[in-house]
């Protein structure tokens, strides 16, 4: 049997501490191969690139760190990984370690669970793994958790179509109170747009916001996380509401265009 192939990816871009500090991780439990972005590109979703050509270039860093710096997103670099570089399926897809929580709404928005949901797509299980932090970020206890998920997916498996969210709280003692599996909740950013003029005196604004939150429900992601645990969410691509479609069936005479 061939040993374990990992897949290691981000948005946060291939040379990023995150992505190192996983790989690292990781690669006593099989092969690596990391497949990254080749800059940062947080919140770009599940983007693809359609219009542009994908370039692919080969680097290397320390410590038997190597790669594929890809000029794509997240997503793209997952595709190119199964379809074009890898010479065979990986068995696991590791997405991380992204600096700052992918929480609540903000999974709509975030490149690194987009990896993840990308490999479940393309029939590979997908992990997402962030670290609630980003002033200053020590990846060191989030990797010893990375380890221990990629060890317990390639032994134990995850459910087909399934991807795991990960979110590691940033603690004082640097561990954890223990880990909890959890909902995704409904914190969002409260978004505000600081007006600006450059010096030709052209208007252009800058997205700021902070977290907000009502939940109190201690198997919701973003509350988890603030009572200091590590948070697992399932997620799945299907975005169907099950309920709505029985209760809308009672539209189908008022929109039935035949009438």
């Amino acid at each position: 049997m061939p040993d374990p192939l990992i897949l290691v990816t981000n948005d946060d871009g291939i040379y990023s501490k995150g992505i190192f500090a996983l790989q690292q991780a990781v690669a006593q439990l099989g092969k690596t191969v990391v497949v990254a972005p080749e800059t940062e590109k947080s919140a770009v979703g599940h983007a693809i690139t359609l219009s542009d050509p994908i370039r692919i270039k080969e680097l290397e860093r320390e410590n038997g760190f190597s790669g594929y710096a890809v000029a794509g997103t997240p997503a793209d670099c997952v595709k190119l990984a199964i379809k074009v570089i890898l010479d065979r399926k990986p068995d696991l897809v590791v997405s991380g370690i992204n600096r700052g929580a992918n929480i609540g709404m903000g999974l709509l928005y975030s490149g690194t669970v987009s990896a993840a949901t990308e490999a479940i797509i393309l029939g590979v299980p997908g992990l997402a793994i962030s670290l609630d932090a980003w002033v200053s970020p020590d990846y060191s206890y989030a990797a010893e958790v990375a380890n221990r998920f990629v060890r317990v997916a390639l032994d134990k498996g995850i459910d087909e179509g399934i991807a795991l969210n990960i979110n590691v709280p940033k603690m004082s003692n640097g561990k954890a109170k223990g880990v909890r599996f959890t909902r995704q909740g409904t914190s969002n950013y409260e978004e505000r747009f600081d007006r600006r003029v450059d010096p030709r005196r052209r208007v252009y604004y800058w997205m700021d916001g902070e977290l907000v939150s009502n939940e109190d429900d201690s198997h919701v992601d973003d509350v988890a996380l603030r009572e200091g645990y590590v948070s697992v969410t399932p997620l799945h691509y299907n975005l169907t509401s099950e309920s709505s479609l029985e209760v809308m069936k009672e539209w189908e005479e008022l929109v039935n265009i035949e009438t």
